[in-house]
């Protein structure tokens, strides 16, 4: 199992294939859910499977938060290639409302990003949010990404962030 990140608060790593329920389970609080896309509870299963096989091929993915201290699941991150712009990388994350508003999701933006700079070329990490999604849009600005014009996809639109690579 391969850690990508850790704290004295979280650690961001692979799940075990044995974790799939509580992969599951954070799909089932529709407060949590709010601003995602509407998904299947089959599309999670295979969402799930595909997470074990990146690991495998060494593909980007999706990960597992635990808190460090009572090492509870608090939620889940992803990073992975954009589809509206192929060399950009997009992250996102969801946290079960436990965690909620206790800067946890600004570290796990800084995290990813810095994974996703650190084992891709990409020069730009970016993140999209419904356009009510104030929360999310806080913790990107708080990660240090820049809001661009609004995005549109499958005629919705939504807020659309960006973050460049460091110049070394």
């Amino acid at each position: 199992m391969s850690t990508l990140y850790q704290s004295p608060e979280i650690i961001i790593r692979e799940f075990l294939p044995q974790e799939q329920q509580i992969f599951l389970d954070l799909f089932k609080d529709t407060e949590v859910t709010q601003y995602l896309p509407l998904t299947s509870p089959e599309r999670y299963v295979e969402m799930f499977q595909e997470l074990i096989e990146n690991y495998k091929n060494k593909n980007l993915s999706r990960w597992a938060i635990f808190d460090t201290v009572s090492n509870n699941f608090i939620g889940i991150c992803v990073a992975r290639i954009f589809v509206h712009n192929t060399s950009q990388i997009e992250i996102g994350y969801v946290l079960s409302k436990p965690y909620w508003g206790k800067g946890i999701a600004t570290e796990v933006c800084r995290a990813i990003t810095e994974y996703s700079f650190a084992n891709t070329n990409t020069k730009e990490v970016v993140a999209i949010t419904a356009l009510d999604n104030t929360g999310s849009q806080n913790v990107l600005q708080k990660a240090g990404f820049e809001r661009l014009n609004n995005l549109t996809r499958n005629e919705e639109e939504l807020a659309y962030f960006r973050i460049e690579r460091p110049l070394v």
